[in-house]
């Protein structure tokens, strides 16, 4: 089996660094729930992974893609701290470098963003973090 392409195996990373802190999963209601679309009934508060983009950023023979990557939290209608307060827990968890990917490795990882909002249709609250990284291939 191949290694997955760049952005899956960056999700992956995340999936992972994200399912193994207790304290997110406590804020996220239990569970890992990183979903990749809303799940049809669940209750918030729970994130969706969001806009993903990578581009190509080889240097010198070496094989590495610029990723920008949002996750969103979404918490019900005037709950904005409750998104906030799980979106800075993932922020935090993004401070260590260290998170081994399937066939690349990550050489920078930061997150760039956070934004408050709300859904003009249902009025649940959203915070969405932005992520940027660099990996290499391996």
């Amino acid at each position: 089996m191949s290694d997955p392409s760049p952005l899956l195996a960056f999700r992956a990373g995340l999936l992972t660094r994200f399912a193994a802190d207790a304290a997110r999963v406590a804020l996220l209601g239990g569970g890992v729930r990183l979903y990749d679309e809303p799940p049809r009934g669940a209750v918030p508060v729970y994130a969706l992974f969001g806009e993903a983009e990578i581009r190509d950023d080889s240097v010198d023979g070496a094989g590495r893609h610029r990723h920008r990557h949002e996750v969103a939290v979404i918490a019900k209608p005037g709950s904005v701290r409750t998104a906030l307060d799980a979106a800075a827990r993932m922020a935090a968890l993004l401070t260590q470098p260290d998170m081994p990917l399937q066939g690349c490795c990550l050489v920078t990882l930061r997150v760039s963003a956070l934004k408050a909002s709300r859904d003009e249709r249902t009025g649940e609250a959203r915070a969405t973090l932005t992520v940027e990284a660099v990996t290499e291939a391996l």
